[in-house]
């Protein structure tokens, strides 16, 4: 842990941060602090901001209801930078959108920017924007039944092939399971940041259990 007197602020007083959801990683927004709200954001756990534009300070969230709770906030190694891991209550952007990085410049031919979280997206948009041909939308106009019978059709897949120890086969048929647990997912309502946030909740469970043995 470092203190905050070791940060470097520009000649503003004003440090850059790059604010992270937790669960899907994805990049929410670039704020500013200085020192005042680094340390308002410690102490109520929530991020607290300075406004170059209004030259005050901005609780993020005192407003619009879309508080950002404080995971982690790490320094860079120069000390001039942050970023700030949270747990969004809704939109960081002030137009609506879950982040403030929705404007494509450039994007690879060549190479794959591939997410979960960006498959879950396309699935998504196979339910509400139904395409013709798609396998996709050919499973939400099926309903849930049919996705249903082939969640449990790759799971059978699956244990066939790890119990047959092909390596190979058991990677293509879990890949077949997952995507069909998204579309699952999709249909039930479901987002991947639920899924996370159980597995965390887990996880903090299993680390206080640990504990308890070590110390009882």
């Amino acid at each position: 842990m470092i203190d905050i007197s070791e940060l470097k602020f520009d000649e503003k007083g004003l440090i850059p941060a790059i604010v992270i959801d937790s669960a899907t990683r994805s990049v929410l927004m670039l704020a500013y602090m200085n020192e005042e709200s680094l340390r308002i954001s410690l102490e109520k756990k929530l991020t607290c901001f300075w406004s170059r534009s209004r030259n005050e300070l901005w609780l993020k969230g005192e407003t619009s209801g879309n508080y950002q709770h404080i995971v982690s906030i790490t320094a860079d190694c120069d000390r001039d930078s942050l970023t700030v891991v949270v747990e969004p209550d809704g939109p960081a952007c002030h137009l609506g959108t879950k982040s403030c990085f929705e404007y494509p410049i450039w994007v690879s031919d060549e190479l794959n920017d591939f997410s979960v979280s960006g498959l879950m997206e396309l699935i998504k948009g196979r339910k509400d924007f139904p395409k013709d041909g798609s396998y996709t939308s050919y499973l939400f106009e099926k309903g849930l039944d049919k996705i249903l019978k082939k969640v449990g059709e790759e799971a059978t897949e699956v244990i066939i092939a790890a119990k047959a120890e092909d390596k190979k086969e058991t990677v293509y048929e879990i890949a077949d399971l997952v995507y069909h647990v998204l579309v699952l997912m999709t249909e039930a309502g479901i987002s991947m940041e639920d899924i996370i946030r159980e597995l965390s909740s887990r996880h903090v469970i299993d680390h206080k259990v640990k504990q308890e043995k070590m110390t009882g």
